[in-house]
């Protein structure tokens, strides 16, 4: 695979950082995983130092930490942190949703009906991988139309990152695929969540999805009773 030889610079890094974080974010990479410079330039065609900007960004966002001397590694988050993370972002996408209920439209609540029959089809497929990749990109899309509803760019803009860590944390930290055995039990949280937010019940909407994400820690599973990292 080889990139566009005419892209600039900056363009270029983007490009990498874009597709790089793609891949850690669906779990192509394991927590504490090597990634190989060398492998990467090789990979797209690049000299080293559009490779270098784009982990640099990736390490900003703490998905890779770069060690003098050793190398580029997939960050590892112990269970403490991984929990205290959603702890953290629960009640803040709680937050979200409860404000949602109050401000939401009828449009976008038809536009919250349509995501979640788009997870219903995924929930018929036999494949493991595209049930939770597809998973991923569905919930990301239920969870932006309740940020529409809020219609508060600043918690929008907030909490894009945080879900990213979350993709994350779920895709490198734990069991393969976790949510693809989960998916009917999100389903239904989702419609719960939904259920709240179209009766406009702000501290049922709150409630309801704090939990949701604060469930996701026992989604991902464990294999070590202190660590995440397998």
């Amino acid at each position: 695979m080889s990139t566009n030889a005419h892209l600039s610079g900056a363009r270029l890094s983007t490009v990498l950082y874009d597709t790089l974080k793609g891949r850690l974010l669906d779990g192509r990479y394991r927590a504490g995983e090597k990634i190989v410079v060398e492998s990467v330039r090789h990979e797209f065609g690049v000299s080293k130092q559009p490779v270098m900007d784009a982990l640099r960004r990736l390490s900003s966002d703490g998905l890779v930490s770069i060690v003098p001397q050793v190398g580029i590694q997939v960050v590892s988050y112990t269970r403490r942190e991984v929990e205290d993370f959603f702890t953290l972002f629960g009640g803040f996408e709680g937050t979200i949703a409860g404000v949602a209920a109050l401000r939401r439209t009828d449009e976008q609540l038809r536009a919250l009906d349509a995501v979640s029959e788009a997870v219903d089809e995924l929930i018929d497929s036999h494949d493991g991988a595209e049930r939770s990749r597809g998973y991923r990109a569905r919930n990301r899309e239920f969870h932006a139309v309740i940020h529409d509803m809020a219609h508060s760019r600043i918690m929008a803009e907030t909490s894009h990152r945080m879900w990213d860590l979350s993709d994350f944390l779920i895709n490198t930290a734990g069991a393969d695929d976790p949510l693809s055995s989960a998916l009917v039990e999100r389903q239904h949280d989702h419609r719960s969540i939904t259920d709240a937010i179209r009766i406009g019940d702000a501290r049922l909407a709150r409630v309801t999805m704090e939990q949701h994400i604060v469930d996701t820690v026992a989604v991902i599973g464990t294999e070590e009773p202190d660590s995440l990292t397998g």
